[in-house]
């Protein structure tokens, strides 16, 4: 399918510090495209970029088939965007910012942004500023929302919002990506983005370390705990993608990806090993693994890696 949103070989530095680094991605229509990494990771700068609000020195952008260089406004027009902390005016009430904002929509905006007030139970009558911080976010996704835009940017929606109030939030980008409509998300609450993306990025120094689709990852990467029988030194070789590995005493946790389920019945054999059990790690295990190793804390080991002291 046509791609919605693409990044193509950009690169954006502030001064001495790169915030992107040669970064590609395309994201597909219908989709709850998950964009995690930690602070400074480069997700802001990839989104202002996107938006048309800042300048990449190298690499393009598009967003609905718009340079983001030459047609931001435009852009801008077209898609909702949510910031981590929306700017809102604090003296309006809640109807009042809906029918300020329908000025520069056409006709529609109004009356699906008070069916939206309505859905989200915000109090018409109240200021701004009176409101909690999620009754601010959801208002901000209402005001995003009511020109009913085919792509949804959302940048650390629900920073600081409390854990109920963050999960109605998230489960409302599925709705929108059940309609068809596409959702940028980018987000710390990695527990809770597991939920709901469909394809998740991890960035990491402005670099892309992964882009994949979160199933299939999931269906990728096993937890192997093995347990040394005695006299074993270490455990016989683990053929696939090592992204971490910990030993204690007599006891290893290896995060493994692209393991065969044959691979795997062979090893319960090996007379080295006492024990091994399999599960499927949490979204957040494998980003701290791929986050460790794009520190280099723990270069990437292929197939045939032996896991070794």
């Amino acid at each position: 399918m046509e791609s919605v949103i693409r990044l193509k070989h950009v690169s954006k530095r502030f001064g001495s510090h790169v915030a992107l680094n040669d970064v590609s991605l395309e994201i597909p229509p219908g989709v709850v495209f998950a964009l995690l990494g930690e602070n400074g990771a480069g997700k802001t700068t990839a989104i202002k970029t996107l938006l048309g609000l800042t300048t990449p020195e190298a690499g393009s952008a598009e967003v609905l088939g718009l340079d983001s260089g030459r047609d931001g406004l435009a852009i801008r027009r077209r898609v909702g965007y949510v910031s981590e902390r929306p700017m809102l005016y604090e003296w309006m009430t809640v109807a009042e910012i809906g029918w300020f904002t329908a000025g520069f929509y056409g006709d529609g905006y109004l009356p699906r942004y008070e069916a939206l007030v309505r859905q989200y139970g915000l109090p018409g009558g109240r200021k701004l500023k009176a409101l909690s911080k999620g009754m601010r976010a959801k208002v901000a996704l209402s005001l995003a929302l009511a020109h009913e835009p085919e792509v949804l940017i959302l940048d650390e929606p629900t920073s600081g919002l409390d854990t109920l109030v963050r999960r109605e939030f998230l489960e409302s980008m599925v709705d929108l990506a059940a309609a068809g409509r596409t959702v940028l998300l980018s987000s710390h609450q990695i527990g809770e983005v597991e939920r709901v993306a469909d394809i998740v990025a991890i960035m990491h120094q402005g670099r892309l370390v992964l882009v994949e689709r979160l199933d299939a990852l999931k269906e990728q990467i096993r937890e192997l705990t093995v347990t040394l029988a005695d006299g074993a030194a270490a455990p016989p070789a683990i053929r696939g993608e090592i992204l971490r590995r910990r030993q204690r005493a007599r006891q290893w946790q290896v995060l493994v990806r692209y393991l065969a389920d044959e691979h795997l019945e062979t090893l319960r054999g090996e007379p080295a090993i006492a024990e091994i059990d399999a599960r499927t790690p949490s979204l957040e295990e494998i980003f701290v693994a791929y986050l460790n190793e794009g520190r280099g804390e723990q270069p990437p080991a292929r197939a045939e890696e032996v896991v070794s002291p």
